[in-house]
């Protein structure tokens, strides 16, 4: 009778360290301490039956003095009843309000009989020196080895033998920045995050290098293990697919193989072109895709192409890829590119002029990933040379990274070396500011987009250079000194009653120093 008493306190003990290891990721480690330290299962009751599993055999004087329950649906006599443990009142109310959902939610996936919870107040729990109740900080202390054992691998043990690669944590729904060019795509990822292996299964995500495909796939998975902690989710590039087929294939380990993507529930494969040509791979991964399918398992796919388009890959895939949601990541327009420089100006933790984002989407036309480049090696230059980055900094930093001759009517090589500032430097600067050409700038070109920059321009080239009207017409295309005149009080007039004019004046004059 002793040794079967000890069995269960065992099994009971086993029960509540794997519940408190689910729950443990999706609450901070501070309030997971706090609560849920010395606690234990005392008892699991049987259904309907008043019998019980006792892990404490003098607990019965204190169980289900004032418990709390918890059920996970109205049917109590088909299930088991869980009994916790725990120190304090105010620990048992705080557990019932915050995280009861979640402890029953684990213990149901533990074991699937378990349909009830009820929380027990045990005061000498809180008793210094007592060893009934579990070490959190031996459960903290196991996680942390498999996290550290984790970033070796870049893979995620999600037991049974299923392991899958790391996601990155920065890629989250929330830090993906929506423009309209790239709405659709955002809401078909967060409704695949919110029901995985709904209507939108499988999911078909394809557009150019570097406009957050990557991103959008990760933060599927992450959103998925955020909310669904149990979910089995397999992230892997098709590249790496392909080389564990061959593995697999060269070792004689296919069931293995099979039985390894098989039990996932969510499937994310990026750059799903690369099957192309790979016969082997795309047989395996066929019979792969139908069998999640079936399995209402989800699948998130990525390439730089259209179904239709991937010549090479057999048309039972491709055919299959067309079930579900297909969405194109478009490049992101001015207005988006602001928004992500912005974004990634706070991920840095560093402030740099408004101007000189408006500069770097301007000229970066491909991708985000060029835009995020640019931007850092702007910022990481200045930090060096200690100065605040400026135009003239991101114009460099273009040039070096892309081989610009002309970059928006920026001549960075004709400049004068001994420091003065000369007529050409405030061109070239309005140019910048405006996103003009040079020779539109000086030229005939009456276009409004071009008149406001040049009388801006003849402005600070008087005001701040005092060069001489006739020599500010001759700089600009032989014009009467007249016509100087005229555009210098026009916008002498205007900056007592456009506060943007202003704005755009005192930001060339910053970036030339004056």
């Amino acid at each position: 009778m002793a040794a079967k008493e000890s069995s269960l306190q065992v099994d009971l003990k086993e029960l509540w360290v794997k519940v408190l290891t689910r729950i443990e990721p999706t609450i901070k480690r501070s309030h997971f301490v706090t609560w849920f330290q010395n606690t234990f299962a005392s008892e699991l009751l049987g259904a309907g039956t008043g019998e019980a599993k006792k892990g404490e055999t003098d607990s019965a004087t204190e169980s289900f003095s004032g418990e709390t329950s918890l059920t996970v649906d109205h049917a109590m006599t088909t299930g088991k009843i869980l009994v916790v443990a725990v120190p304090t009142t105010f620990a048992k109310d705080w557990i019932t309000r915050k995280y009861s959902v979640k402890v029953l939610q684990a213990a149901s996936e533990i074991d699937s009989e378990i349909k009830e919870m009820k929380f027990d107040v045990v005061s000498r729990l809180a008793d210094k020196g007592n060893a009934e109740g579990v070490d959190i900080a031996k459960v903290c202390s196991n996680s942390e080895k498999s996290v550290k054992k984790i970033r070796n691998k870049q893979e995620v043990d999600l037991g049974d033998g299923v392991r899958s690669k790391m996601l990155n944590n920065r890629y989250t729904l929330d830090s993906f920045v929506i423009g309209k060019e790239n709405r659709l795509p955002h809401a078909a990822a967060t409704a695949v995050s919110n029901m995985p292996g709904g209507i939108y299964n499988p999911m078909y995500i394809y557009g150019g290098v570097g406009l957050g495909k990557t991103h959008l796939l990760q933060a599927i998975g992450n959103a998925i293990l955020k909310d669904y902690p149990s979910k089995v989710v397999r992230y892997v590039t098709a590249e790496r697919f392909v080389t564990e087929v061959v593995e697999a294939i060269k070792e004689r380990g296919m069931p293995k193989f099979k039985d390894y993507y098989r039990k996932v529930d969510v499937l994310l494969i990026d750059d799903i072109q690369f099957f192309e040509r790979k016969d082997s791979s795309q047989q395996e991964f066929f019979h792969t895709f139908n069998e999640l399918y079936d399995a209402n398992k989800q699948i998130v796919l990525t390439s730089d192409r259209l179904p239709s388009e991937l010549d090479d890959l057999d048309k039972r895939l491709t055919s299959r890829f067309c079930m579900g949601m297909v969405t194109e990541l478009l490049p992101p327009e001015f207005e988006t590119k602001i928004a992500i420089l912005q974004n990634k100006c706070m991920d840095m933790q560093v402030l740099i002029d408004p101007s000189v984002l408006e500069f770097i989407a301007a000229n970066v036309t491909t991708n985000v990933r060029e835009l995020e480049g640019v931007l850092r090696q702007v910022a990481i230059e200045a930090q060096l040379e200690n100065r605040v980055p400026t135009v003239k900094t991101a114009a460099t930093v273009f040039k070096k990274l892309y081989r610009a001759k002309e970059i928006i009517g920026y001549d960075i090589d004709n400049r004068r070396r001994d420091g003065a500032l000369t007529s050409r430097d405030v061109m070239e600067a309005v140019a910048l500011y405006y996103r003009v050409s040079l020779v539109d700038l000086m030229g005939e070109v009456r276009k409004k987009e071009v008149l406001l920059p040049r009388q801006v321009c003849m402005y600070i080239i008087r005001h701040e250079l005092q060069e001489s009207y006739e020599k500010i017409g001759c700089d600009f295309g032989g014009r009467l000194h007249t016509t100087v005149i005229n555009s210098c009080n026009k916008i002498l007039k205007n900056l007592k009653k456009d506060s943007r004019l202003v704005r755009d004046i005192n930001a060339i004059k910053r970036e030339i120093g004056l």
